[in-house]
């Protein structure tokens, strides 16, 4: 594998893994061991369809376009830095998952809940759209690899969620355990964000 997959994998894993509602449901449906398969399945298919659109939709509209590569490019990185300096803050702050014990119902419910998660929450267009569909345009000709690295990172997340609900719940309600997490979490974005800054 080369460095756009490894850094598209790391860039997916460090926007996705954050305290939020769709990943305080799939790990509710997980830990009740309720329609696992197909919330993971719809999870990780959404995070797919928006990284192609990212990388395709945007990708289309800045090549060729000096002015707004540059924008996308110093835009980004500031985005990187800021999303960076915030997880720093939580890793200091610290915090903690709490999880419901209320059933999510039918199938069909869970998965209606599972499309407002996602799909109504802004931050996910900013997230995989903009944030990574410029991330991935810098890289010239590996920007696909790096978007099937940042979907295969959503996989990865979706699935240790759901399928390891039971193990992961008791680690994610340990505030030193986010701590960890968005400390690495800063690390990437803030690692992400100099590259940017500094790429010939």
């Amino acid at each position: 594998m080369n460095a756009d997959f490894w850094a598209g994998l790391a860039t997916g894993l460090a926007l996705i893994v954050a305290i939020g509602s769709q990943n305080a449901f799939v790990l509710r449906c997980g830990i009740r061991r309720e329609h696992v398969l197909p919330i993971v399945l719809f999870c990780a298919a959404s995070d797919a369809l928006l990284i192609a659109a990212g990388v395709g939709g945007t990708g289309a509209l800045l090549r060729g376009n000096a002015l707004l590569m540059d924008l996308t490019r110093y835009g980004g990185a500031l985005f990187l830095g800021s999303y960076g300096l915030l997880a720093a803050r939580r890793a200091w702050i610290g915090g903690h998952l709490q999880v419901e014990a209320k059933s999510s119902g039918s199938l069909g419910a869970a998965l209606a809940a599972c499309f407002a998660f996602t799909f109504l929450n802004p931050h996910v267009y900013l997230d995989t759209v903009v944030l990574l569909g410029s991330v991935a345009n810098q890289r010239g000709e590996g920007r696909w690899v790096f978007g099937v690295g940042a979907m295969l990172g959503s996989i990865l997340w979706f699935s240790a969620l759901g399928f390891g609900a039971r193990l992961l719940a008791p680690w994610f309600e340990k505030p030193l355990a986010w701590r960890i997490l968005d400390s690495l979490i800063s690390l990437v974005m803030l690692a992400l964000a100099t590259s940017l800054l500094f790429e010939k």
